[in-house]
């Protein structure tokens, strides 16, 4: 198991001021030295150019992972000109947070429907050495797992409900996002990776079945909102018949009371404006 190992290296330009100096001087020394001296002036050069090899940039937001023959040294993080053991191999790491959209898979919903999915991922880079190590290329993991979370989580719910106790794709979005971050970082724990957001960016019925599931939705809309009108009316006839006994404002019998229901379920039950009919006469012979 790989983690992240933070190494301060030499300040480059202070390595780089030394190297350059020194290298002047073997320079001088080579020229003003006789023929059969220049060995030691040619050898002092050669390894000069090659300890200046140990100098790098880190561009800001970045991670250099530092490998000497193999092994694993440590991360450098630190912004600017640095300077390293000449034989370190480096591998610059982004740590800048990243999004991408996942492909629009065709899934089939807890339902069985099948729906269009596709989402939005931001991430960033936290662990350089798990990303390097642990993964064979961090970014095609994060893509692959992330489209694999998106996948499972639309076979868990059903593309819309109309009851609150059922959450679904479209209606609730915040605990779907939620745990769709949740279920991508576990898959991504292991490369080194933050999921900072996750959500859905395309959500619809495929093509083939859309007309239906479009009427059906509709219908389902029509049902819900019938039973709530319902309830509604029931409650205020049965709050009109309480209020009219309770003030005493007029004695019904089983019939009126029947007439009465009726007239008000029509009322407040139906689609159109209801029409007034003035009762000239009486119920009773």
């Amino acid at each position: 198991m790989f983690k992240e190992r933070i190494r301060n290296l030499v300040n480059g330009w202070a390595a780089f001021f030394i190297l350059f100096v020194a290298l002047l001087a073997d320079i001088y020394w080579l020229i003003v030295s006789p023929e059969d001296g220049k060995i030691g002036p040619g050898i002092i050069l050669l390894l000069l150019i090659f300890l200046l090899r140990g100098l790098f940039m880190v561009n800001p937001n970045e991670g250099r992972v530092l490998q000497l023959f193999g092994k694993y040294v440590g991360t450098t993080r630190t912004a600017g000109l640095r300077w390293g053991n000449p034989l370190y191999t480096n591998k610059k790491i982004s740590l800048r947070v990243r999004n991408f959209e996942t492909n629009r898979m065709k899934v089939n919903d807890i339902d069985g429907n099948p729906i269009e999915i596709a989402a939005i991922v931001v991430w960033k880079v936290v662990d350089t050495a798990e990303a390097s190590f642990q993964v064979d290329n961090y970014e095609v993991f994060v893509k692959i797992q992330s489209e694999s979370a998106v996948r499972n989580l639309a076979t868990q719910h059903p593309y819309d409900s109309h009851n609150d106790s059922r959450v679904s794709l479209r209606g609730h979005t915040a605990p779907i996002s939620e745990q769709m971050r949740t279920e991508i970082q576990e898959r991504l724990e292991k490369a080194g990776v933050e999921v900072i957001e996750a959500r859905i960016s395309h959500l619809a019925y495929a093509p083939e079945i859309a007309e239906a599931m479009l009427r059906r939705q509709q219908a389902g809309a029509i049902i819900a909102a019938r039973q709530l009108i319902v309830e509604g009316a029931v409650g205020m006839v049965e709050m009109a018949l309480a209020m009219l006994a309770e003030k005493n404002i007029i004695e019904l019998d089983q019939e009126r009371k029947a007439a009465m229901v009726s007239n008000l379920l029509v009322v407040l039950c139906g689609e159109t404006a209801s029409q007034p009919v003035i009762n000239t006469g009486t119920l009773y012979q």
